[in-house]
Formats: structure tokens, sequence, C-alpha cells
């Protein structure tokens, strides 16, 4: 197992998330605690030390079952990540009530790392607003030796992670991003990377395989590839292309059974980050996978003809992320934050705007088809 060092720890390059573990008849409140057990137990066997769970995966049973899993290891011999749970709005005056049920959740005394969970545009007032206390709460924890180091993860914008940053950076020690290949230009994470390495802070990564997507390609890609690396598997160039990127210090995957559980350790036996000629491939994968997407430049000049004053180069961002992932939180999460005025549905199917557009773009039909599978 590869080994990251964090302050004079030493971090298992891959970590194992718990929103994906096995489950019972396919349902994913009803966790299969037997398998989750010999899971973590050849986890441990092969150097997985990094563990990361939170307040809603799994229905809320995902802290129990890993917690129990874990249980059975001395405490010293892994490092336990948990979240507040700040993507449900209801949650925020409620700090000291969830950590507390978290820890013992999870039956432990402390977490070795804690997140502000899931940093966007729907939640950031909240996260900043004094009057919850929360940051301050979690601030007391840490001084008494309950977290050990504090972080956030983020699916919102560059914007929004700034904005965190400005009020919260110097408290934060690591910072947890959805980080692939496709998404490298797809959700920006390129900037996102960037941001971070500015300001010194380490990256965690989430969705290294976008939920399995990226776990098989059609076969036209996979042969492109396979010229460079002929015995590397798809998820392999995922987790190739991570190590190839400045600042990647833990890498969590939510492995749902032992097969590739058992894969995904091989591939960290070994540090073989890409080149610059196979980065560029997988890339150009990326582009051919991304090639259904309304190219939209935001160059803006649909906003100034919009009767509406919509926003719609964010929209047609946002659509393009719900169309390609198949529905998903990320689109409805970050629209909670934009007023019903302001939203697909307010479209009146004008047209002004596809009069400007240089990309020619039909952008009526796509705000239509929006609200539609925003709402079914």
């Amino acid at each position: 197992m590869l080994y990251n060092d964090f302050q004079n720890k030493r971090l298992s390059a891959l970590g194992m998330g718990a929103m994906r573990l096995p489950v019972i008849d396919g349902d994913d409140s009803m966790i299969d605690r037997k398998e989750t057990e010999n899971m973590v137990s050849y986890a441990m066997e092969h150097g997985i030390n990094y563990y990361d769970t939170a307040w809603g995966y799994h229905g809320g049973n995902s802290e129990t079952a890993l917690g129990q899993a874990l249980g059975k290891y001395p405490r010293e011999s892994y490092f336990l990540a948990d979240k507040f749970p700040g993507y449900d709005l209801s949650n925020m005056s409620k700090v000291k009530e969830i950590f507390e049920k978290q820890l013992e959740k999870c039956g432990a005394d402390y977490f070795d790392f804690y997140l502000f969970h899931n940093v966007c545009e729907m939640n950031i007032d909240a996260y900043l607003n004094p009057e919850y206390g929360i940051l301050d709460y979690l601030k007391e924890q840490k001084k008494a030796g309950r977290i050990r180091h504090l972080g956030f993860s983020a699916h919102g914008s560059v914007e929004v992670m700034k904005r965190f940053l400005n009020a919260y950076g110097e408290e934060m020690e690591f910072c947890q991003i959805q980080l692939n290949y496709l998404d490298w230009s797809f959700q920006n994470a390129k900037d996102k990377v960037e941001l971070l390495n500015d300001r010194n802070i380490p990256i965690w990564v989430m969705e290294p395989l976008r939920g399995g997507r990226l776990a098989s390609l059609p076969a036209a890609a996979y042969e492109k590839l396979k010229a460079y690396r002929p015995d590397e598997t798809a998820p392999a160039w995922a987790f190739r292309f991570l190590q190839s990127i400045p600042g990647v210090t833990v890498i969590l995957s939510g492995m749902s059974d032992y097969r590739q559980l058992q894969e995904n350790v091989r591939t960290f036996e070994t540090e073989n980050p890409l080149n610059e000629a196979e980065k560029e491939a997988l890339l150009s994968v990326a582009d051919g996978m991304l090639s259904g997407v309304l190219p939209c430049t935001a160059c803006r000049y649909c906003v100034s003809h919009c009767p509406k004053g919509l926003n719609i180069p964010m929209l047609l961002d946002l659509y393009n992320e719900h169309s390609f992932t198949g529905g998903g939180f990320i689109a409805p999460m970050a629209l909670m934050a934009v007023p019903s005025e302001k939203q697909p549905s307010a479209c009146i199917g004008c047209r002004s705007c596809e009069k400007v557009c240089p990309q020619q773009i039909r952008i009526s039909e796509a705000m239509s088809d929006f609200a539609q599978k925003l709402n079914p």
C-alpha cells in the first residue's frame, strides 16, 4: 500500500469510503454487516488505514456499521473521518447534538478527521452564519482532542470554495473535492485543485470513478488507452490520473464488494502516474464522453436578452451535469439557492436568447427539458 505524509502521519493513499457499502436485497439502508466486516478486515490487512463515513450515508446506518467493523482493531491503528451534515439546513442548529451522536454511533472517543460536509451554494450562508456557532463548537472539540484535524468537503463552485476559505481558511487543514478525469473540465476540478494548491491545502478525493461511470469505458476508448498501457484496467487509469495531480493525499473509493476492494488495493501497491501523452489521451477520452453536452461557452450574450433575467450559462451548466449523470443531487442542490423566479421553469420560451447565441443552442428547449427532469 502506498502512503502519503500529512502532518507527521502516514495516510494510506487509498481510503475506504462508507457511502457504498454492500447491502441486502438492494436496500441502501440495509447494510450487509458481515460482508462489510470482511471487507474492512481485508482493507486493514492490506494497509488501508483511512476510513470515511457520514451522518446520512445508507439512511443513517453507515456510521454504526463502519464503527462496528473497525471496533475489533486498536483505535490507533486506523484514522476515522466523519462530517457535520450541513447539506440539510435543518441541522445547522444541532451541531453539538449531532456530533455527540456521531461519536456514539461510531463507538469512538474522537475523530481523526472531521469535515464541514458538502459546502455549496445552498448552504454557504448558513455555514458562515455565526449565530449557529458551528466553527466555534468544532474548534472547541479540536482543542479538547475529540477532533484531531478539521477540514471540509465541497461540491460547490470555485467561487463558493473561495468564500468559505476566505472566512474559515485558517482553520481548514484539508479539503475533499469531487475529482476525476471527467470532471477535470466538466466540473471545473482543475481550478479547484489550483485554488487548494495555491493555499497549500492538501486534497482528499471523492468520486474518483464518478460513481462507477469510469470503471468501464466504451470499447473504442479503452482500446485507445491500451495502446499506452496494455495491462492497466479502466479503474486503474482513473487512479493513475489522480496520482499525477499535485496535492492529492488521500483518494477515497466507495467500494461495494470484495472484488472492487481487491482490485483497487492491487492498483495502490504501486505509484505510476501518467506522463503528459497518457494524460492527454485520457482527457480526450473524457471529451468524447462529454460530446453530447450543450457547448455553452458562458459568453453571456443570452443573459442580456432574457426578459426574465435568468442566469442562462449557470442553468445550462447544471443542465449538462444533470443530464449526463442521469439525475443525482448536484443540480437540485445548487438550484435550492436560486429564487423560484430564476429557476429553469421561469423560462417563457420567447427564444430571444437563441437569436444571439454564438453556439446556436436551443436554450428554451433545454430549459423546458430541465424543468421536466427536475419535476417529473
